[in-house]
């Protein structure tokens, strides 16, 4: 019985080791959704139809049909996630975003790999950079032991602004540019410091499948974001 209440706790509201087991757990799914990742985006880059399929939704209106796809599926998977007690559903729902997620970098990551001369080091660099980001941002919250909820306002406007750029530079086919790879990764950055935020001071003790996606997902957009600025050097 005392094991059911202290599930219903809050992280913040529980012992020392109680908290960093959780910790453990969320990161620990956390790094099996990269490790998915990868594995996903592998497969899917074996196949000449996915590659070429995704390489035709990265022009004008095509490329908003992809983006309000996964969008879509972003949101679904979220909400699944937390609004489910029962973890195979949690599952499916973390499985799902990753899938997602995987797709929309297949253009990205093809164009890296095998059409730009250093790719395959750039990948690699970009890899270590957003994982150092990552890392530092996250020990931010720990350390201060500031809730930064406050930025829950601040992010979405900005994530609006963005999509209404990427649309107005996919209708008008203007190339959005370094500036704005610079802005998407402060933002990223802010949203891995209300994430992990989140994770501290939001979730129970049974939420880490909800508090590792959204942390995987902050660390995609980030991802995402130092890669363009890594490629657009080359």
């Amino acid at each position: 019985m005392e094991q059911l209440q202290n599930e219903k706790l809050l992280i913040s509201q529980v012992s020392d080791l109680d908290r960093v087991a959780f910790y453990k757990t969320t990161y620990a799914h956390v790094a099996g959704g990269v490790l998915v990742f990868v594995l996903f985006e592998y497969l899917l880059l074996q196949s000449d139809a996915i590659v070429d399929f995704a390489l035709s939704m990265t022009q004008g209106f095509k490329w908003l049909l992809m983006l309000g796809g996964f969008m879509f599926i972003t949101n679904y998977a979220e909400r699944m996630a937390l609004k489910t007690t029962d973890k195979s559903k949690q599952y499916l729902a973390y499985g799902l975003y990753i899938l997602a997620e995987a797709f929309i970098f297949v253009p990205l990551i093809y164009i890296a790999a095998y059409y730009l001369e250093a790719g395959p080091e750039m990948l690699n660099q970009a890899a270590v950079v957003t994982l150092a980001l990552f890392t530092g941002l996250s020990a931010v919250v720990f350390v201060t032991k500031k809730d930064f909820s406050f930025l829950k306002t601040g992010l979405t406007i900005g994530f609006f602004i963005a999509i209404g750029l990427i649309i107005a530079g996919s209708l008008f086919g203007f190339n959005l540019g370094l500036w704005f790879s610079a802005g998407m990764c402060l933002l990223a950055g802010g949203s891995i410091l209300y994430q992990t935020s989140n994770m501290v001071n939001k979730y129970t003790t049974d939420d880490y499948i909800p508090a590792a996606l959204g942390l995987f997902a902050s660390l995609m957009l980030l991802f995402w974001y130092i890669l363009s600025i890594f490629m657009s050097r080359d």
